[in-house]
């Protein structure tokens, strides 16, 4: 909210409200600093569990009012995370992809009505001339998710690919649903975005980010990220196997291109938060086009890069605009979330991978707000991981059964989904069934936890119990195009 103070009419009220200033300045940053202290003691319980290792910033009426890093950016050589430490985004770069996009239709040079194939030639014909900009730029294009294919990890993520080569992994593939009936999240996408912004800039992604985005800016500390380059206070990213850690695995990162390359600090992304504010990079015509609830995804929305809902902090009566996005790629997650309506904005960035950031983040807006506040609980995934890898799946089980239910422990859907396939990743498939499976027990309206379940029991060749889980999964959520799509496979290698 906007405090606007009358300046006196007559000289003589002139100390008086110099005094009233002073006053209100002490009570504000008093506030501040009871807030930044709060939060401070959220993010370093958070750390002392072992659920965040990162860099935070929080800002409230534009202004900062906290920024700290935690943890380390590299264990190795004990270097701890600074608010001006670089960070993998993941998806947090589709709404570079996004603004660059919205840019060149500001220009005249794209239209989000046409289709892929007035850009790209060589795209194929037969869905190319059915999908829009705007379908790829709201997930609603039917273009099945590259990430989602079998052995995609396994056999593609660690080979390098020019843009237009990738392409063709995923261009030949049947469409899951007809353009604009529906919205399933599919990185291909914003891959496709990526090359037609080369295709129509004549420059690659990497260099019209820099010359649109990065250095009107000044966002020195944002980029495209390359292996081989060497980048001066580079977080490295770990996965956690219960309270330890490895280094995560490789990969090559002309793999995520437009749908997740970038990296940045927390102090780079309140530069871009500040820039959003204003129209500096695209009229407030357009800019609000970005930001508006093109599609449904449940009980939120999703615009062009961004998800959009509304929700109730503190003692308001009225919801607010909510804007955020997360990012998930080897060894890191992060989520930006706005309040652009009272220039609040939380970044969290955190290079172990896998974390709830969603529950810090809607714990930061309850302080911001004077609200109440869940501090956090020990994690029943992380105390499980830690048993398997020492103990193995039998111990894990008996030690579920014991906490799952305990005031100390929390059992969180993301953090179980997260251990199954870390485990999965790591070749114990069996094991990694037993953790889906007590996540479908636990979450049994999900029809996440059905699908993660349906490609474990396809990992281990039970095609019976995967078809089943799928099946299961998409009652749940019909949306879920890539389990209706293996569905298909599966029953036409069945017949």
């Amino acid at each position: 909210m906007k405090n606007y103070i009358k300046f006196p009419e007559i000289s003589k009220t002139i100390i008086l409200f110099v005094g009233f200033q002073i006053v209100l300045i002490s009570t504000c940053f008093a506030q501040s600093t009871t807030k930044a202290e709060k939060i401070d003691d959220l993010m370093t319980k958070y750390s002392e569990y072992g659920q965040f290792n990162g860099s935070v910033l929080v800002a409230e009426n534009g202004e900062v009012i906290f920024e700290n890093g935690y943890g380390f950016a590299n264990m190795e050589w004990d270097i701890p995370n600074k608010v001006d430490t670089k960070h993998r985004l993941g998806s947090i770069t589709k709404q570079f992809t996004a603004m660059l996009i919205m840019q060149l239709v500001e220009e005249g040079k794209i239209s989000l009505d046409k289709t892929v194939s007035t850009y790209l030639d060589d795209y194929p014909k037969n869905t190319g001339e059915q999908i829009t900009v705007h379908h790829l730029l709201t997930h609603t294009s039917g273009i099945p998710n590259y990430t989602s294919f079998p052995g995609f990890f396994q056999n593609k993520s660690r080979d390098p690919y020019s843009p237009k080569e990738f392409t063709k992994t995923f261009a030949d593939s049947s469409l899951v649903f007809t353009p604009g009936e529906k919205f399933a999240y599919s990185n291909s996408g914003y891959f496709l975005l990526g090359v037609i912004i080369e295709e129509v800039t004549g420059k690659t992604y990497e260099q019209a980010l820099k010359e649109r985005i990065f250095d009107p800016l000044n966002m020195n500390d944002t980029g495209y990220d390359h292996h081989d380059t060497i980048l001066k206070n580079r977080a490295t990213g770990y996965e956690q196997m219960g309270t330890q850690f490895k280094n995560s695995p490789y990969l090559d990162m002309t793999i995520p291109y437009a749908a997740g390359s970038l990296y940045s600090s927390v102090k780079d992304l309140y530069k871009w938060d500040q820039a959003l504010l204003s129209n500096k990079l695209i009229s407030q015509e357009n800019k609000e086009l970005m930001f508006k609830p093109h599609i449904k995804t449940g009980a939120d929305a999703y615009g062009y890069g961004w998800g959009v809902g509304y929700q109730k902090f503190g003692k308001g009566k009225d919801s607010v605009r909510v804007l955020a996005h997360g990012g998930g790629i080897n060894g890191f997650n992060t989520l930006i979330t706005r309040i652009p309506e009272d220039k609040n904005l939380i970044v969290l960035l955190n290079n172990t991978g896998g974390k709830s950031l969603g529950n810090m983040s809607h714990a930061i807006s309850n302080i911001l707000y004077g609200s109440t506040y869940q501090m956090p609980k020990k994690s029943v995934a992380a105390s499980l991981m830690e048993d398997i890898s020492k103990n193995g799946i039998k111990s894990a089980l008996k030690v579920y059964a014991e906490i799952k239910d305990s005031e100390e422990y929390r059992l969180n859907e993301n953090e179980m989904n997260s251990l199954g396939y870390q485990i999965l990743r790591s070749g114990k498939i069996e094991a990694a069934i037993e953790i889906f499976k007590l996540n479908v027990e636990a979450f049994p309206e999900s029809g996440n936890v059905y699908d993660s379940l349906g490609e474990a029991y396809l990992e281990n060749g039970n095609k019976d119990m995967a078809l089943k889980s799928y099946k299961k999964s998409v009652e749940l959520d019909p949306k879920n195009s890539n389990a209706v799509q293996i569905i298909k496979d599966l029953q036409r290698k069945m017949e």
